[in-house]
């Protein structure tokens, strides 16, 4: 299969390091320190997202969690500063594409319904408990829709589940450098 073009933003770091080893994975505590005071979180999704990859076989033993591509360029974050735009040449067979309705979904610690009648029954189901996903998730007072909430998330890698937009963003398990076609400063 040819390779597509993905884009991925980066701290400038990363691409000292594809230059220095050839090859870069991605850390735990670099999404930390890019996340500041929102990293315990969003890191909570991190660790969902590793633990339910659909291709964890393929991922390197120095690989934290994965390392996100934009499949448009105009999607891609722009440069700011300390950071890196690399521009890859990619086996579409390496990348695991990811919703981004339902990844936000995730990140906001929301269900992810299977259509619009178990949408319907979610909801009427917060409302009679008068809570949200997030305060479900969140506390240790809603252990079944809890349980419910997070059971939702696996609906990310399922492409027959819908939440409005097919537009996707990637996951690969590491960059190498014989991949990389620009680098935008």
């Amino acid at each position: 299969m040819n390779n597509i073009t993905v884009w991925t933003k980066q701290h400038r770091s990363v691409w000292d390091t594809l230059q220095k080893t050839g090859r870069y994975a991605a850390k735990r505590s670099f999404v930390a320190l890019d996340l500041g005071e929102h990293a315990p979180l969003v890191l909570k999704a991190y660790d969902w997202l590793v633990a339910h990859h659909p291709d964890l076989a393929r991922r390197p033993a120095d690989a934290d969690v994965p390392v996100w591509v934009s499949f448009d360029r105009d999607a891609t974050m722009l440069p700011g500063k300390g950071s890196v735009i690399l521009e890859l040449s990619v086996d579409p067979g390496l990348i695991t594409p990811v919703n981004i309705a339902k990844w936000g979904a995730i990140l906001n610690y929301s269900y992810i319904p299977e259509n619009t009648a178990d949408a319907a029954r979610h909801r009427t189901m917060l409302e009679d408990c008068g809570v949200s996903d997030a305060k479900a998730v969140m506390t240790q007072f809603y252990p079944q829709l809890k349980r419910e909430v997070v059971e939702s998330w696996s609906r990310l890698f399922d492409p027959s589940v819908s939440m409005g937009s097919d537009a996707c963003y990637g996951l690969l398990w590491e960059v190498r450098s014989e991949w990389i076609r620009n680098v935008i400063q």
